[in-house]
């Protein structure tokens, strides 16, 4: 150590002394339910809470539930003799109703084609390690829809038509869900860009597109676009009633896609855009190859969010005489042959437990996502 000079005093001569290990609970994931009075007492209280609420719907649905019957009479507490639960015999012959609404039964194969196709076409897009996502995603965006809107709605290739009038129940609510998310993030992308942009009127236009489609509740654009439309065009156009529902939904949800995509754009640091500028790269390589894939990166859960509250939304269409899952449900309650104290609990169970599935897996999708590209900061002290 002779051969340091006088004057280096950053240079440390002896080891620090040893730190204390960290206390109970330092490290975040641990659950402390019962590391004190409080947490025991608040522990206690909340399994109690639980057990009130997940018992008697866990009771209703299955342990006292009828599974078979071919009327109301198997539903009823005199002829079971014992408490009867949800009337599953219900669900069973309301089925094809809930799936296809009033879709001819002789084309529901065109449905359940539309679904396989989609579900094919889906499934490889989703899992990561499998190829040619390029082709897969030009086909799925580019190709399905127009295939699966000749298939739905038919007039040629020697398929009946189908008036969208017919359409209902579950297949009502992915078409609307799906349109409106598809569409929705390639324009609320385009709409967020547009607000940052460094033109005036392109910067004011998209503010005034946003702030209006936020301003106003989505049963007030089902209502417009159904009611309303129609007296402004010209008495020779006829929209079909579902496009308009369509074009509603999509520019709705859009507006607040928007201003997601924003909030990950304005997270991204400024040196980003300098050092892609110093790459030579211009606007639609900066934006397409740095600065997107980051911001939309950060906000996973905001847009998963969006599509969520879409998917769950669609029962508004209701309102507009649209008959959705929901509608399918609550008109299956009108028919006397099923009329039963237990038949509307197990309609709205069976349509919570859809809704449950479909939210359930977009979510946990979207998590698994996020680990994937490593979105989370970890705090932990290893």
């Amino acid at each position: 150590m002779s051969d340091i000079p006088a004057n280096a005093d950053f240079v440390r001569l002896q080891l620090s002394a040893s730190l204390p290990p960290p206390g109970k609970g330092a490290r975040q994931g641990r659950w402390n339910l019962f590391s004190g009075w409080l947490n025991t007492a608040l522990t206690l209280l909340c399994l109690y809470l639980i057990w009130l609420l997940v018992w008697p719907a866990v009771k209703f649905i299955f342990i006292d539930a009828v599974w078979t019957g071919a009327s109301r009479e198997a539903c009823l507490a005199e002829t079971a003799g014992r408490a009867v639960g949800a009337c599953w015999p219900f669900i069973a012959a309301k089925f094809s109703q809930f799936i296809y609404g009033f879709y001819p039964e002789g084309g529901r194969w065109r449905v359940d084609l539309t679904f396989l196709l989609s579900a094919a076409l889906l499934l490889p897009l989703l899992i990561p390690r499998l190829p040619y996502k390029g082709a897969n995603a030009l086909v799925f965006f580019g190709i399905f829809p127009i295939a699966a809107f000749f298939l739905l709605v038919g007039g040629g290739f020697g398929l009946p038509y189908v008036e969208t009038r017919s359409w209902g129940g579950l297949l009502i609510t992915l078409v609307v869900a799906v349109t409106g998310i598809v569409v929705s993030l390639p324009l609320g992308i385009l709409l967020a860009l547009a607000r940052r942009s460094a033109m005036p009127a392109v910067q004011a236009a998209a503010v005034i597109f946003i702030e209006f489609w936020r301003g106003v509740p989505l049963i007030a654009v089902l209502f417009f676009a159904t009611y309303m439309l129609p007296l402004f065009l010209p008495p020779t156009w006829s929209i079909d009633a579902l496009l308009r529902v369509l074009v509603g939904v999509a520019l709705f949800a859009s507006a607040y896609m928007a201003e997601v995509v924003r909030g990950g754009l304005q997270a991204i640091p400024r040196g980003q855009y300098e050092a892609a500028s110093a790459l030579g790269l211009g606007y639609a390589a900066t934006m397409g190859l740095v600065i997107l894939p980051q911001a939309l990166r950060l906000v996973i859960p905001g847009i998963v969010n969006i599509f969520i509250g879409l998917f769950k939304d669609t029962t508004l269409v209701l309102t507009v005489a649209i008959f959705d899952l929901l509608g399918q449900l609550r008109a299956a309650f009108a028919d006397p042959n099923w009329a039963s104290p237990a038949t509307l609990f197990t309609g709205f169970a069976f349509a919570g437990l859809i809704y449950f599935v479909f939210c359930f897996g977009m979510s946990r999708y979207s998590l698994f996502v996020e680990r994937r590209l490593c979105t989370e900061h970890s705090r932990d002290v290893e």
